[in-house]
């Protein structure tokens, strides 16, 4: 699958995006083509645009980053805007998944996923352990299914 890799964060770099590191490692060992990678600003329209601008090359988007509850977290709203289909059962199990990990403050997370166009987008927390989690027990696995559903 082409997959591009979009990093929101108002701190991170290319020097500092681990997450985005651990996304595009376990894409490229799994098989998939990077069609690119990109880091925006933890604002609406930045992460809009950047969507917009992935969709073009790519069958599917990851984005890490923004999904918390702080003031400045806003990929939840920006992407959730866009999407034309959800697919909650990622939210949920995501947090599921999580919440045998870190307990609790599972619930903090706005990891979603879900459809624009012929294009999947799953949106996770910034965090190494999320990243990981998120990619290797739910992305992963059904990555070539979702894309093969997207086709029909």
């Amino acid at each position: 699958m082409r997959c591009f890799v979009l990093t929101i964060s108002d701190t991170r770099t290319e020097a500092t995006d681990t997450s985005g590191d651990i996304i595009v490692g376990l894409l490229v060992t799994a098989g998939h083509v990077l069609s690119g990678r990109t880091i925006v600003k933890d604002d609406p329209g930045a992460v809009r645009s950047g969507i917009a601008s992935a969709r073009i090359s790519t069958q599917v988007i990851i984005t890490t980053g923004g999904t918390g509850i702080t003031s400045r977290d806003s990929t939840y709203e920006a992407i959730a805007s866009m999407l034309d289909k959800r697919l909650d059962g990622f939210g949920e199990l995501f947090r599921m998944l999580s919440f045998q990990e870190i307990g609790s403050a599972a619930m903090l997370s706005r990891a979603c996923a879900g459809t624009i166009g012929k294009t999947a987008v799953f949106s996770l927390p910034g965090s190494e352990a999320a990243v990981r989690l998120a990619m290797t027990k739910l992305i992963l696995p059904e990555i070539g299914h979702v894309v093969r559903e997207l086709t029909r």
